[in-house]
């Protein structure tokens, strides 16, 4: 993958640039795939309590803090991942609404209680199955009112809505 160029779309942080990982194992969401995303959660976001799973450089969740919301929480388990959302954590001054847990994400969520989170994000690897994991964890334990998880667009989830940008697709869950 490279180093991509990754800005915060909107909100308080607009323009400014986040640190992506080093390394080819972190595939970081194109900017107009989070744009559609958050033009979509817009009103969810504000005041709310995020959850970033497989957060990376922590695009989802730092894009989220922006826009308004309370809190994010960060789960992330690779080393170059977690460097580069510390330092965008910091370079932005969220310590103070921001988490960073250096875990598994399928292991954090098998923990989680219902309605913990307002809204969730994940942006599992695409290739395996973690996707289809999260999201049976989800429909047995609603973790949050939204829960948004991007995936391949050739390897649909069921979902409440899925929207397809090129060959990546956006699925929305909401708690039952």
């Amino acid at each position: 993958m490279g180093l991509g160029l990754i800005r915060i779309i909107a909100g308080e942080f607009k323009g400014r640039r986040l640190k992506t990982p080093a390394g080819d194992q972190v595939r970081p969401t194109a900017d107009r795939v989070r744009e559609a995303w958050f033009s979509i959660l817009q009103r969810a976001v504000r005041d709310a309590r995020v959850l970033d799973l497989f957060a990376g450089s922590g695009a989802l969740g730092l894009e989220s803090l922006s826009r308004g919301a309370a809190t994010a929480e960060f789960v992330e388990r690779n080393r170059f991942a977690l460097s580069a959302l510390r330092a965008n954590i910091k370079t932005l001054h969220l310590d103070d609404r921001a988490v960073v847990r250096r875990l598994d994400a399928l292991k954090f969520a098998e923990r989680l209680h219902p309605g913990q989170y307002d809204v969730a994000f994940a942006d599992p690897p695409y290739a395996g199955d973690q996707a289809a994991r999260l999201v049976a964890m989800f429909r047995l334990n609603a973790f949050a009112r939204i829960f948004s998880i991007e995936h391949p667009a050739d390897r649909p989830i069921p979902g409440d809505d899925t929207r397809c940008y090129g060959d990546t697709a956006v699925t929305f869950i909401y708690a039952p």
